[in-house]
């Protein structure tokens, strides 16, 4: 029973949210394009909306560079560069960890912002609340896995994520026994992971993918501005918004 579940959970959900997401946000470019967008709140708590994004932002790209090139570049490429496995390791724990805690400091400024600002909590949806939460349990997953890390400095436990995620990808069968043996907590955050991507096209998350070129084919834009005679800068400012259509050429 033990390892059927292992395999539901490491074997046959990663496809699960992987079609979800791919599928999930290639119908939602095509066919709701003024919900691509990040919905702002920018006029309201601004300073700390700009340290909060800023921090979160620089942290999350550096770990998902980070998990992208530490899980899915091929072992024989290390071994190649003299790269092993416990320096790899110390690498990981070390930017990770920096970044992590630079992430963490700027997601609880943006929770915090959320969740005890009287107006920001009531123009926030139900989903831009769940989806910070998660992002935020997701992190604190990620920053648990480093004192247990710290306990497999030969690299060899890394190893076990690396096959497991190269033979994901590659429909490599029976991948899923590589990580049923490891501690309950990397099971936690490649679960919780693995959901963010399920869930990712029914979130604000998708404009991720809205790179300045995926922009310039939107039908429709969104101007945010405070109106005429608001004291700028202040949270008192007003928020106003536009929305106009482009002409068809």
């Amino acid at each position: 029973m033990r390892d059927a579940v292992n395999h539901i959970l490491f074997g046959w959900y990663p496809y699960l949210c992987l079609t979800v997401f791919l599928v999930g946000s290639w119908l939602r470019f095509d066919r709701e394009q003024y919900t691509w967008r990040s919905g702002s709140s920018q006029l309201l708590r601004r300073r700390q909306l700009s340290w909060g994004s800023n921090l979160f932002h620089v942290g999350i790209l550096v770990i998902f560079m980070g998990h992208f090139v530490g899980l899915l570049t091929p072992i024989w490429i290390f071994d190649m560069l003299g790269v092993s496995h416990g320096a790899k390791q110390w690498l990981a724990i070390i930017a990770g960890g920096v970044a992590g805690v630079m992430c963490f400091v700027g997601i609880t400024l943006l929770v915090h912002r959320r969740l005890f600002d009287a107006r920001i909590r009531r123009t926030s949806s139900f989903g831009d609340i769940a989806i910070l939460l998660l992002l935020y349990a997701q992190l604190i997953l990620g920053l648990s896995t480093i004192p247990l890390s710290l306990g497999h400095l030969d690299g060899h436990e890394m190893v076990k994520f690396m096959n497991w995620a190269q033979g994901i990808l590659t429909l490599k069968p029976g991948v899923s026994a590589l990580v049923a043996d490891v501690h309950v907590i990397f099971k936690l955050h490649l679960l919780l992971g693995m959901t963010l991507f399920l869930v990712f096209p029914f979130t604000r998350l998708v404009h991720i993918w809205s790179a300045p070129v995926w922009y310039l084919g939107r039908r429709g834009y969104q101007v945010v501005r405070t109106r005429k005679g608001s004291p700028s800068g202040r949270d008192a400012a007003v928020k106003t918004y536009t929305v106009q259509a482009k002409r068809p050429s």
